[in-house]
């Protein structure tokens, strides 16, 4: 408990030195865009080309991720069946934000700060990006445009830093290769400025942000933060009890359940404009309640 306060409490300062810095600092208007597309390009693709070229692959079809991606599935489905009425880009999108983790962006500081290993996102994130991904990006496009061609749903991935730089790091931890120190100490040390840096822009994000108003999205909203922050927690928990995992592994699948709606879920809703205020929202949302559902997580497993 004293280990995830402790997590919670840095990441807490360095968000508000994010705060602070947005509303003191004299930055320009769009510095967290800019910030937000440096840590997207450049500095994530490091970190996660480093930690999935050094990673067991063995994972992937371990327990504990089919544990969280039924958890995920169940929730994409449940907000699609709950939530009726709305233009297919937007139940598509309203899918994505109740079941799509920020393994990234919250997930590694999470990981790294309460449960001690930062390649315990590692699966989902790979999960997410090689599979969830790919397939959500045309199901948008047919959903926003009514067809698709086989050129741009091939393509869709190698357009994206992410896949990219996961790919990489897949092709190196299949081999058995290692890129030379000279080139694997710098990309290393750019990857390790991840967190912080992607802490602070999402602490100025947080300036002057008016949610929840009156409008169409409203109920979607609620319905994607609720299964996000308590239901697909909960869900991953009784799957981990029925699937026997150990109490140390249920609790880390608890965790990876319970975290927020990943913020690159926007630039999909940008790219496609469908459900802009619904992403918006929940996103910040859900990052807020994320708090208290995982520090209660963490009380409830030290009972």
């Amino acid at each position: 408990m004293i280990l995830a306060l402790s997590g919670f409490a840095l990441i807490g300062v360095i968000v508000a030195a994010g705060l602070a810095t947005r509303r003191w600092g004299g930055l320009p208007e769009n510095a967290e865009a800019v910030l937000g597309r440096l840590v997207y390009a450049v500095m994530t693709p490091c970190l996660l080309f480093t930690g999935v070229a050094q990673a067991d692959l063995g994972v992937l079809l371990s327990p504990p991720l089919i544990v969280s991606t039924a958890a995920a599935l169940l929730c994409f489905g449940l907000h699609v069946l709950i939530v009726r009425g709305r233009d297919p880009g937007t139940r598509v999108m309203g899918g994505l934000v109740a079941g799509y983790t920020n393994a990234n962006y919250i997930g590694i500081p999470i990981a790294t700060y309460v449960l001690g290993d930062a390649t315990l996102v590692i699966p989902i994130m790979m999960w997410q990006l090689l599979i969830v991904t790919p397939v959500a990006l045309v199901l948008l496009e047919l959903a926003t445009t009514g067809h698709t061609s086989l050129r741009s749903a091939v393509t869709v991935p190698l357009r994206n830093p992410l896949i990219v730089a996961v790919a990489a790091g897949l092709v190196l931890s299949v081999t058995g290769l290692r890129l030379p120190a000279v080139l694997a100490d710098p990309v290393a040390a750019i990857g390790s400025a991840a967190v912080p840096v992607v802490l602070i822009a999402f602490g100025m994000s947080l300036s002057q942000r008016r949610v929840l108003a009156a409008g169409p999205d409203r109920f979607a909203t609620i319905t994607a933060v609720v299964l996000k922050t308590a239901g697909m927690p909960a869900i991953a928990f009784l799957l981990a009890v029925a699937c026997g995992l150990s109490r140390d592994t249920t609790y880390a699948v608890t965790v990876l359940a319970g975290l927020p709606t990943a913020q690159n879920i926007f630039l999909y809703a940008q790219r496609f404009q469908a459900g802009l205020v619904l992403v918006r929202d929940a996103i910040f949302l859900s990052t807020l309640a994320c708090v208290p559902v995982l520090l209660l997580i963490a009380v409830l497993f030290e009972l």
